[in-house]
């Protein structure tokens, strides 16, 4: 294997997440990857042999980061009040760098004309979070049902992409911070 395909790999993923992120799935080709990266258009198929391919990687590897990130929801070495705390803390950052939106929201936005394997991806990530603040909820209140939480979670998960969207809309990041110190009390 060459030694600067997993850089050229990487280069493609992350060109093609910001790609998604200022023009959505359907408004950039292969051709603007390579040209971002400056690579051939063939490179970019020798790794992705279809866009579905490349969206659906890109979106894999945006939740491990997110999940990485948030640490895992049984940790008991963590308080639960420090995980929901960082779970926030990620979707602040999203608007504080470059008035992102979370990547799964954009493309909730285009599932109608989404090819499968990512509509997967995404439907995946919502269901892994949901799993993890469901946990974490859980934790925090344990007589609670094991529904309650899960409302809860998709409740939180509303909230916060939700916000992003009203927040950037209106050009009021201390909005979402207001919506951010509610879901957290």
């Amino acid at each position: 294997m060459d030694t600067q395909q997993p850089n050229t790999l990487g280069k493609i993923l992350d060109a093609a997440e910001q790609r998604i992120r200022c023009y959505g799935y359907n408004g950039f080709s292969f051709r603007d990857i390579a040209a971002d990266v400056g690579i051939k258009s063939a490179s970019v198929h020798y790794h992705f042999p279809t866009k579905g391919d490349l969206g659906a990687a890109v979106m894999q590897r945006y939740s491990q980061r997110f999940c990485d990130a948030i640490g895992a929801a049984e940790d008991e070495r963590v308080p639960a009040e420090e995980l929901l705390a960082r779970y926030v803390a990620g979707y602040q950052a999203l608007l504080a760098k470059d008035n992102a939106l979370c990547l799964s929201g954009i493309l909730t936005a285009e599932s109608a004309s989404l090819p499968e394997e990512l509509v997967q991806q995404v439907r995946r990530f919502f269901e892994t979070q949901t799993d993890w603040l469901k946990t974490v909820y859980q934790r925090l209140h344990p007589k609670d049902k094991k529904k309650k939480s899960r409302v809860r979670a998709q409740q939180l998960l509303a909230q916060l992409h939700g916000g992003l969207l009203v927040a950037r809309a209106t050009a009021d990041e201390k909005l979402f911070e207001r919506i951010c110190n509610l879901a957290v009390k």
